[in-house]
């Protein structure tokens, strides 16, 4: 019996993570292509439109403000109507608007554009960490998450030089180059969209490509983690309960800094490397360098996360060598040294990612899940609005990056403490948990 439970167990994850896995990762490299593209175009859009530093740094942050207000009621929705229907209205939403973005014509404008695209876009990101949920057993869960999440280094791997080409593509229909950008990285979005209602399968009790022995392990499997966690002293059984929950609100202020970091890299990468002189490609290719090495550190960190079931280490050390990278790039006299320096920011970034989505489901399910993973999930990305803003900002006042780019490196100081405390503190609410189940 044992084989045989082993066996099926086998034949689910490897059904789980060729079915689900490689069609999630399309969907987010497509997504994040669209969000960070605007790097790229504000090679030669900031001077199109009048866009100072800060200005840039505005309007590629008010992105999660949009992505903010609208995240928590978007994953809501999901949860109820199903990730079917609800991606593939993001989906098509999020691609007609970045593709209206090649139609902005001055600062004000390109504001409303950025923050309807986070409007669009809100709810894509956790609902698909929610949905991983629904699927993956939390012994695979970390490896899940981190598949789908090297999609964004990924994208930045292929899509830096891509957009670097595009940039040099001959005008059509006398568009800018910065134009034709926005308008060819969004098609993809649209058409996916229309793939996902055909493709995507709401829950393991839906799932015809299981065999039924399969399906009914999957289902059992699922169903008894779910139980466990309501039998716990730690479980959240409402939405309302998981916004006030203390855990989630830790996890979005830990996220904060990863997602300060990350979209610092994906707004102002290209421009720092941008100022050594290089073409538009060639800037694109630099900028995808750290990319590739990220994407196999962190599938190999969420690996050894899963097998020791440690997460706070494994979301600590990230958080710190992020950290680090950002003051060496800081101090880069050269363009070598800043490529070094966003190959150390990428893997830590990246490799915090996967451990610190691990842990919601811990606690979290059901409708409790959806809203607090959605809460984690704006309230983090709020970094995303930070980071580049401050950057931007500290530029026009002193001229160089240094500055911003240390505020974003104690963010993620911020991270790594506060995950050690909440780590402490879960420890204690454990012990006390288990006296007073003991008495």
């Amino acid at each position: 019996m044992n084989t045989d439970h082993t066996d099926i167990e086998t034949r689910v994850s490897r059904k789980l993570m060729w079915r689900i896995i490689p069609f999630v990762m399309l969907l987010y490299f497509i997504s994040f292509l669209d969000r960070v593209n605007v790097g790229f175009a504000a090679i030669t859009m900031n001077k199109a439109l009048g866009l100072s530093p800060t200005a840039f740094g505005l309007g590629g942050g008010l992105f999660f403000i949009g992505y903010f207000l609208f995240e928590v009621p978007s994953n809501l929705i999901l949860h109820r109507v199903g990730a079917r229907i609800w991606i593939a209205r993001v989906m098509v939403t999020w691609g007609i608007i970045s593709a209206i973005s090649a139609f902005a014509v001055g600062p004000t404008s390109f504001y409303v554009l950025r923050f309807l695209l986070g409007v669009a876009e809100a709810g894509f990101f956790p609902g698909i960490i929610l949905y991983l949920s629904l699927w993956f057993p939390t012994k695979q869960r970390a490896v899940a998450a981190a598949w789908f999440m090297a999609a964004a280094p990924i994208s930045v791997a292929l899509g830096s030089p891509l957009s670097g080409a595009i940039m040099q593509l001959p005008s059509v229909f006398g568009l800018a180059d910065w134009q034709m950008l926005y308008i060819i990285e969004a098609a993809p979005a649209v058409v996916l969209g229309f793939v996902v209602l055909k493709f995507l399968t709401d829950k393991p009790e839906q799932a015809q490509w299981l065999a039924d022995d399969e399906r009914a392990w999957l289902v059992a499997r699922l169903k008894a983690e779910a139980d466990a966690k309501k039998g716990g002293h730690g479980h959240t059984a409402s939405a309302l309960s998981a916004l006030k929950d203390m855990r989630v609100l830790a996890l979005a202020l830990i996220y904060f800094g990863t997602s300060a970091g990350l979209y610092t890299l994906g707004l102002w990468a290209p421009l720092m490397i941008r100022e050594f002189g290089f073409t538009p490609f060639q800037t694109g290719l630099l900028a995808g360098v750290p990319s590739v090495v990220a994407v196999v550190a962190m599938v190999l960190w969420a690996r050894h996360s899963d097998r020791s079931g440690e997460r706070t280490w494994h979301v600590v050390i990230p958080c710190a060598l992020a950290c680090v990278g950002f003051l060496l790039a800081g101090n880069a006299t050269s363009a070598l040294f800043v490529v070094l320096s966003l190959v150390v920011v990428n893997i830590g970034i990246s490799s915090a990612k996967a451990p610190l989505w691990a842990m919601p489901s811990t606690f979290l399910s059901g409708a409790g899940a959806a809203a607090g993973i959605a809460m984690i999930n704006s309230l983090g990305n709020l970094g995303g609005f930070v980071g580049p803003f401050a950057i931007g900002w500290l530029k026009n006042a002193t001229g160089g990056y240094t500055a911003g780019l240390y505020v974003v490196a104690a963010t993620l100081a911020v991270s790594a403490v506060v995950t050690l405390m909440l780590s402490r503190q879960t420890r204690q609410h454990a012990g006390m948990a288990k006296a007073s189940h003991g008495s």
